[in-house]
């Protein structure tokens, strides 16, 4: 009797996984992740967007003193300053973090537009043609943002004035800016797991990270400019000092 169970629990268990495998695989899924899924991501971005600025811009002009001493100078000073590498203090201080970071926020932004099998969907969807690089500089891109993934990981973990304001959700979200690379790479180069179940997941990630950009840390994209014009104004037009 106990015998005849085991069997029957193995024979139902495989047809889940079988029901799931062709779910994975099929077309449909494929279909819906790259049409409505894609709207669907963008919308949430856009939107969350616009709402999260617009948010920002209304209570900073509730506190009417900052409007008073931005400055377009020292805003635009303090913004060329963190963007090019080793500009500031800080950078030479910590030249391979600084190293690390660009490389890591270069390739992250860059990556995404220069792959030839992305630009083949974009033209295929709405005619537009971008400039892609050979395979082996892909693979170069894609991995470089793996690896700095990693050592932010380990960053967190072992730097102490880092891991004290370190959360669970910090872990989260460098997943969440890695798994499109990964995927990716294991999709293309078709290792260790189905290529069909890899692309569907390499889709949805990645627009899981666009639609999480508004609501998570990685919101820093959209205030980073922000953030920086009004420490700028505030060092240099208040101050009298650098920022940088």
């Amino acid at each position: 009797m106990c015998r005849g169970w085991e069997v029957l629990q193995k024979d139902s268990a495989g047809k889940r996984d079988l029901i799931m495998y062709d779910f994975l695989t099929s077309i449909e899924l494929y279909d819906f992740l790259k049409g409505p899924m894609v709207w669907v991501s963008f919308i949430i971005f856009a939107g969350g967007s616009i709402y999260r600025i617009s948010s920002l811009l209304s209570k900073a002009k509730k506190v009417k003193v900052i409007s008073t001493y931005m400055s377009l100078k020292y805003s635009l000073r303090s913004i060329f300053h963190w963007t090019v590498p080793f500009a500031s203090t800080n950078m030479r201080k910590h030249p391979w973090f600084t190293m690390v970071a660009f490389l890591f926020h270069g390739c992250l932004i860059v990556a995404p537009l220069v792959l030839l099998a992305h630009n083949k969907l974009w033209y295929d969807s709405w005619q537009i043609r971008l400039w892609s690089v050979p395979e082996r500089v892909a693979d170069i891109m894609t991995l470089t943002v793996i690896v700095c993934v990693v050592i932010f990981m380990i960053r967190r973990l072992v730097t102490p004035e880092v891991r004290f304001v370190t959360f669970t959700s910090d872990f989260v979200i460098l997943a969440i800016a890695a798994a499109p690379f990964v995927s990716g790479f294991l999709a293309y180069h078709q290792l260790f797991f189905d290529y069909r179940i890899m692309v569907a997941l390499h889709i949805f990630s990645g627009e899981i990270m666009l639609a999480a950009i508004p609501f998570t840390r990685l919101s820093h994209m959209l205030f980073f400019w922000l953030t920086r014009a009004y420490t700028g104004s505030d060092f240099g037009a208040v101050r009298h000092s650098r920022d940088y």
